[in-house]
């Protein structure tokens, strides 16, 4: 019931929702009642039980006397019916009223539905929300150990299972407990001791279907968790098709999806049959109940005639009437236990707590004015350190060039610039500022990023190129396209900028996408801009073009530059050279070829026109 309360949490914005539903099951409860009721004096002036009062009752304020007053202006209203319109109109009169109470009673049952139905989607719609939130607030470090698949199978399948079974519970939470309460009411009023008769096996046969749903929690859990190992198949799929097409592997992910939909499905068949199970088992023993208390209540009127005839057919008709609340009651542990599983996954991830945050003062910086300090840094992934003791100096203006072998460091030190992770020891400041002290907002707004995979969205050009500026106009934004030397090509575009181009840009060569990315950054116009092999996804051509464009770009603006391609970092101010983590050289391009060390070494097995 913990992750229950805690999915409850987020009712309170439709709490209004709640009270008129509320509302409405009271008055849908008691009609419902008396709806059943309505049926006892009809029975008892039809098969003539009863003299006929001739005197209009009079109730005297005691609620002992409530039940027999009810009884006598029944029965006084019934004949006074008879004798001025017959038998006949008297019986229309009942069928009447009988009808506008059942109409009543569904006419609020209605009402009930349409406020909850706000409620409960108002609640999806923020769990959502707040999953969707804490996917973008958290760092970068928490999603390279977990699977897209398992987010996505969170934030649909699992919300989908809170939405039928968590929130199908809120209904039943007022109005079946509702019924109960007034069915029972006025079951005492009609026999104590057959109402306590009936409560005996109730309980019993609650005990005996919550029995069977004590393993729905774990095989639930199992279920989602094969829901997101199917849908990180599917999303591995559609992003490597082409991988798996050259590499003749269809057969191998074939294979891979569908022994996880085989898996999905037995563990679907065991659950469903449990949970399927629910339903007639608690038909049988409410039926067991009926049979019980017929035999029983039957006693009490051929032999003991404690009971007339007609009370005890209205009698069983209430008795009939709480089976249903009841059952559900009792179906609902299935739901609160396969809920639980979902509410458990749900909550993992909104409750996980970012390590990356912004300090309690932290300092809104609105601009860059002396340079970039990294002091004897130290930074790990894991158990072993990918830099080691590092420290670099960046100066406003200058553009500084990170060169190394895979696996030297050189985008964990973009990484961490835009603290996308955080230094394990050592200090990044930004104009003598520790960027652990400022805004993580303001330290990125000062930042522009060019990757190696040239990230584009599903979207318009339009509105790639704006990502980072709002508000941008077709001017600007050409102006940028022109800088990336992009523009001859989107102008060709069957609607130029607002052609969307697929997905993840795939209706684009590769410099093009590069090209595009390099504009987004452009248009931003930060002081500072970092380039993690920004060319090295370009043909010779492309990279002529964009490297003339990033040369104007990065002109009096403070650059660093990660290169793979070392002619594009020729002229840097400062080539800093890495090796497993650590500085084992650094200059200008001229002064490193000078030493004849790692740098020559590097730009000896790269060729240079």
């Amino acid at each position: 019931m913990t992750y229950l309360k805690k999915i409850l949490l987020f009712a309170k914005p439709y709490k209004r929702f709640a009270i008129l539903n509320v509302i409405s099951n009271i008055f849908y409860a008691l009609f419902s009642t008396l709806a059943f009721i309505s049926f006892i004096p009809m029975l008892r002036v039809l098969f003539g039980e009863e003299e006929a009062v001739k005197i209009k009752p009079e109730w005297n304020g005691e609620f002992g006397a409530l039940k027999d007053y009810f009884n006598d202006y029944s029965n006084f209203f019934l004949n006074q019916q008879v004798e001025q319109y017959g038998e006949i109109a008297a019986l229309v009169t009942i069928c009447i009223t009988v009808v506008t109470l059942f109409f009543l009673k569904n006419f609020f049952n209605y009402l009930a539905l349409y406020f909850i139905a706000n409620l409960r989607n108002g609640i999806l719609k923020d769990i959502r929300n707040r999953i969707y939130d804490k996917i973008v607030e958290l760092p970068v470090s928490f999603f390279s150990e977990k699977r897209k698949g398992d987010f996505i199978s969170r934030i649909t399948s699992d919300v989908q299972e809170i939405q039928t079974s968590f929130l199908s519970m809120l209904e039943m939470f007022v109005k079946e407990p509702l019924t109960l309460i007034f069915t029972l009411a006025a079951m005492l009023t009609l026999s104590p001791k057959l109402t306590l008769f009936v409560l005996v096996f109730l309980p019993i046969s609650g005990l005996i279907i919550s029995s069977i749903g004590k393993k729905l929690k774990s095989k639930s859990t199992k279920a989602q968790q094969e829901n997101a190992n199917f849908l990180t198949i599917v999303e591995e799929s559609l992003s490597s098709l082409k991988i798996i097409k050259g590499f003749n592997a269809e057969g191998k992910f074939r294979k891979k999806f569908y022994e996880s939909t085989s898996r999905l499905n037995q563990i679907l068949n065991s659950l469903l049959h449990r949970q399927n199970l629910a339903s007639p088992m608690s038909e049988f023993l409410g039926v067991v109940v009926i049979t019980i208390v017929l035999w029983f209540g039957g006693r009490m009127v051929l032999l003991d005639n404690s009971m007339d005839a007609s009370t005890f057919i209205g009698f069983l008709v209430l008795t009939y009437n709480i089976l249903t609340p009841a059952k559900a009651i009792s179906k609902a542990t299935y739901s609160i236990q396969k809920g639980n599983a979902s509410a458990e996954r749900i909550l993992e991830i909104i409750e996980t707590e970012s390590t990356i945050k912004d300090d309690k003062n932290a300092l809104q910086k609105e601009s860059f004015d002396n340079n970039i300090t990294v002091k004897d840094i130290n930074f790990r992934y894991e158990k072993e350190n990918v830099l080691k003791q590092f420290s670099m100096k960046v100066e406003k203006g200058q553009m500084v060039a990170l060169v190394g072998q895979s696996g030297s460091g050189k985008s964990t030190i973009a990484n961490l610039i835009t603290r996308f992770y955080d230094v394990n020891e050592g200090t990044i400041s930004l104009d003598g500022t520790n960027i652990k002290k400022i805004s993580k907002k303001s330290l990125r707004n000062l930042m522009g990023l060019v990757t190696q995979d040239s990230i584009l969205f599903n979207d318009t050009v339009r509105n790639n190129i704006a990502l980072g500026k709002d508000n941008a106009t077709e001017a600007e934004i050409i102006d940028a396209l022109k800088v990336a030397n992009a523009w001859e090509f989107v102008s060709e575009l069957p609607d130029g900028l607002d052609t969307n181009i697929g997905d993840s840009g795939n209706k684009l060569s590769g410099g093009q996408k590069q090209r595009l990315s390099i504009a987004r950054a452009v248009l931003k116009n930060p002081p500072i801009m970092i380039l993690d092999e920004a060319t090295s996804a370009l043909d010779t051509q492309s990279e002529k073009l964009v490297q003339n464009a990033l040369e104007n770009m990065m002109k009096n603006r403070t650059s660093i530059v990660i290169a793979h391609r070392l002619s594009t970092i020729q002229n840097a101010d400062k080539i800093i050279v890495l090796h497993r983590g650590e500085i084992v050289e650094q200059g200008k391009h001229l002064e490193l070829l000078a030493q004849k060390g790692t740098y020559q070494k590097l730009v000896e097995m790269q060729s240079f026109e």
